[in-house]
């Protein structure tokens, strides 16, 4: 065992219970030799206009995992600093440190960062040990293939359900006899539903001193005002044990549907909390698969749970990876036009993008549908260029990191990957918005009109995104019957929609 002084770099969304770093740094050389540094880099909190409460989360995070750290006998150094090159270099000189250990980044910069200059910017020896925090990490279902090729990712989920096995029966086949139950949960919120909210934390002296720092930034989407988020392993497990004992049961029926009155409806609302190591993805899916064995939930709202887990998170994560760094100026349908001043205050008189873009940024939540079926869907059938929706996406949300926003919002909200995530574009007209929500309710808009001072944009913008495109999407199977409806329309209209569609557009 070496006595060297060992430094291990902790990013603030790898706060794991068991950290590889950690114990790679221990084993070889012992608890007393190493030190472990957490830096807040100013650079990177600036980098986009983030939510506060972002912001809150992660430094509150980082400052209760330093004291657990602490509290189980490690030397941590906490560090602000103007950036991480500054942080780090700071520490290894003051400490003296002989060698740096750190687990690789999830997002593309970052790692770079470690492999490319950490080396030469500390002068010593540096250990960038695999990511554990995806499951796809430890498997990759398909390691040969070529970004070029699209892997579907019901694919890709099935083989991670055998491999980890969950919801798998002894003979191999899927628990319920299916894969999939999505059909199954595609039901709107009926009004005398009133699913139960999430549970909330109270924010204790540390939080309360992040949320006084980050206002007094002046800087940011909303205000840390409000804030009670989960911002330690237990308050995490709390958060799940929340979800599964009240939400998980309704989950499935109701996962695509949209409520002006209840924001989460019955999600989970755990995604801030695994992206940044709080849990674990298979601790979650566990927990729903035993919720499934004992006849807590039934088997579409778990096996709904955990696709979204270790199906598509892992999915995106290992999309980000395969197809990064190309994915980020991606635009294949040319999409140019800039992101509506609306985006930044939600005022705009469709109700439907009011509500979940001031949703956005009062708390910094929406869930999965809202963020698909209403946001994604307007920039895509309104041509805003892919990169301004995406840097929004990451500038308002609290679970949004570039390894989740590129291929969720370049790939599948905007399909802007040339259909390598996603195997069409997800556009619909307001019908769909108007069935899965009561947003349409009281809006200035008639959900049912296409064309004149009362249609809603959503229409307007859907047809005329078929007739602009209708070549490209009469070969797509599954949007064929979409592209059929345009021979209900006739010159006059068509015409009517370019024109007006082109007047809307022109106005944002």
């Amino acid at each position: 065992m070496s006595d060297t002084p060992v430094t291990v770099w902790i990013p603030g969304d790898q706060l794991l219970r068991a950290h590889p770093a950690i114990e790679a740094a221990e084993s070889r050389s012992g608890r007393r030799n190493i030190r472990i540094v957490l830096v807040e880099s100013d650079a990177r909190i600036a980098q986009l206009p983030y939510q506060r409460k972002k912001i809150v989360l992660i430094l509150s995070a980082m400052r209760h995992y330093a004291a657990a750290l602490r509290e189980r006998g490690y030397l941590v150094d906490e560090v602000r600093a103007p950036s991480f090159a500054e942080g780090l270099q700071h520490h290894v000189a003051q400490h003296r440190s002989q060698r740096l250990v750190t687990m690789a980044a999830a997002e593309y910069e970052t790692r770079r960062f470690q492999h490319e200059t950490l080396h030469a910017l500390l002068g010593i020896p540096v250990d960038v040990l695999p990511n554990t925090q995806f499951l796809v990490g430890q498997y990759d279902p398909f390691p040969a293939i070529e970004p070029s090729q699209r892997v579907i990712m019901e694919r890709f989920y099935r083989a991670m359900r055998r491999r980890f096995a969950v919801l798998i029966e002894p003979d191999g086949s899927p628990t319920g006899g299916e894969w999939n139950f999505d059909r199954q949960n595609r039901r709107p919120l009926p009004r005398t539903v009133a699913p139960p909210p999430p549970i909330t934390f109270e924010p204790d002296a540390i939080t309360r001193q992040v949320m006084t720092d980050v206002d007094a930034r002046g800087s940011g989407v909303g205000t840390a005002t409000g804030f009670a988020l989960a911002v330690t392993h237990a308050q995490a497990e709390a958060a799940l044990n929340d979800f599964i004992t009240n939400r998980l049961a309704a989950f499935g029926p109701y996962e695509d549907a949209m409520s002006a009155t209840h924001d989460v409806v019955f999600h989970s609302m755990l995604s801030p909390y695994v992206n940044i190591g709080l849990l674990e993805p298979l601790q979650m899916v566990r927990a729903a698969e035993e919720a499934y064995r004992t006849g807590a939930a039934p088997i579409q709202s778990v096996e709904g749970f955990v696709r979204q887990v270790i199906g598509w998170r892992e999915y995106i994560y290992w999309q980000y990876w395969r197809l990064m760094p190309a994915l980020r100026d991606a635009n294949a349908w040319n999409a140019m036009r800039p992101l509506p001043r609306f985006f930044w205050n939600g005022e705009t008189d469709m109700r439907c993008l009011r509500h979940v873009i001031k949703r956005a940024i009062a708390t910094g939540y929406t869930h999965h549908i809202e963020r698909l079926m209403v946001v994604c869907n307007f920039c895509l059938l309104a041509g805003i260029r892919p990169s301004e929706v995406n840097d929004w996406f990451l500038a308002h949300y609290i679970d949004a990191y570039d390894w989740v926003m590129q291929p969720n919002v370049i790939g599948m909200g905007l399909n802007a990957d040339g259909g390598l995530t996603a195997t069409k574009p997800y556009i619909a007209s307001a019908a769909y918005i108007n069935r899965m929500s009561d947003y349409c309710d009281g809006c200035r808009y008639n959900p049912k009109q296409r064309v004149g001072p009362d249609a809603c944009p959503f229409n307007t913008l859907y047809w005329n995104f078929l007739i602009q495109h209708e070549t490209t999407l009469r070969a797509n199977p599954r949007l064929g019957p979409a592209v059929l409806g345009l021979a209900r329309l006739d010159a006059t209209e068509r015409a009517a929609i370019m024109r007006e569609a082109a007047g809307l557009v022109e106005g944002l």
